[in-house]
C-alpha cells in the first residue's frame, strides 16, 4: 500500500468523523499517540512498537486529511530529491542543524 493509497483508505474509513473533530481534537489523539509510541519504545515488544507506528502514522494521515494535505505529493516535493538541507541522499548536514 501507498501513502496516497493509505490517506484515501484513512479518508473513506473515518473522514466525517474527524472532520466534525476538527484539527485541534485530532491533534490530540495524535499525541497520545505519540505518547503510546515512546511507551512502547521504551518497553514493549517489537510488535507492539510496529502497531504503535501505524497508530501514529494513521492519525497523523487524518490531519493531513482534515486540512486537505495530499501527502504523498508533499513527501515526495520535500524529500523526492534527497535532503531538503544540503540536497544529497546521504544527507551530509551538520549534526546540529536540521535538515
Amino acid at each position: 500500500m501507498t501513502l496516497g493509497e493509505f490517506q484515501a483508505l484513512i479518508r473513506q474509513m473515518y473522514h466525517e468523523k474527524d472532520a466534525a473533530r476538527g484539527v485541534e481534537g485530532t491533534f490530540m489523539w495524535l499525541t497520545e499517540e505519540i505518547g503510546e509510541l515512546a511507551t512502547a519504545l521504551r518497553s514493549g515488544t517489537h510488535d507492539e512498537q510496529a502497531l504503535e507506528f501505524a497508530d501514529v502514522l494513521a492519525w497523523l494521515v487524518t490531519i493531513a486529511n482534515v486540512v486537505d494535505v495530499d501527502l504523498e505529493e508533499a513527501v515526495a516535493r520535500k524529500y523526492g530529491r534527497g535532503c531538503p538541507g544540503c540536497g544529497r541522499l546521504a544527507c551530509i548536514c551538520p549534526d546540529a542543524e536540521k535538515p
